[in-house]
């Protein structure tokens, strides 16, 4: 795992098993002295949350404009199955969207599914299907993007799980066709 030293931003990289075996782990950065804790979380459907949050999953001041990998042949809408997302809380509550393309951003204006949410940055997260599997990734948003109360740079999510970007709750449902 890779890690920066929260005090001067060295970048460290830690021994994966090790920290993978204790909810936090300490090193003493090479470069200013100072000792960094880092705190690995687990979720119940074992997403791994890192505190502080690893270099590659900060935004730097070169990630203004929008850059997606290329398209994946591999997602696609299932045949059998509409994928909704449902504004459960938030300035748009009550409001759904029934997905049309196996990859949508979500953000304010100029998205895919564009929502009236000040805190919500202009291309916030990104919602990737292939088949039943429903993806959800931060697309180096201001704000974040939280899972069960974490932030989150990618999470698996499944039927009925809610996610929140900005000050909406979104809730995923897969509903047979």
């Amino acid at each position: 795992m890779q890690t920066g030293c929260i005090h001067c931003g060295q970048q460290h990289l830690l021994n994966d098993e090790s920290v993978a075996k204790h909810p936090k782990v300490s090193f003493r950065c090479t470069k200013c002295g100072l000792t960094t804790i880092v705190e690995v979380k687990r979720t119940v459907d074992q997403t791994v949350v890192i505190s502080p949050m690893p270099s590659f999953a900060r935004a730097d001041a070169s990630t203004q404009r929008l850059r997606l990998l290329a398209v994946d042949d591999g997602l696609r809408l299932p045949e059998h199955l509409d994928v909704i997302l449902t504004v459960e809380s938030g300035p748009q509550a009550s409001k759904s969207f029934t997905l049309t393309k196996a990859r949508t951003v979500i953000g304010r204006k100029g998205a895919d599914i564009a929502l009236e949410d000040p805190e919500i940055s202009r291309h916030h997260c990104v919602v990737e299907v292939r088949e039943g599997a429903v993806n959800l990734k931060d697309l180096d948003s201001t704000n974040g993007t939280f899972f069960e109360g974490e932030r989150a740079r990618a999470v698996l999510l499944k039927e009925g799980a809610m996610f929140r970007i900005g000050s909406s709750l979104i809730r995923v449902t897969l509903r047979p066709k």
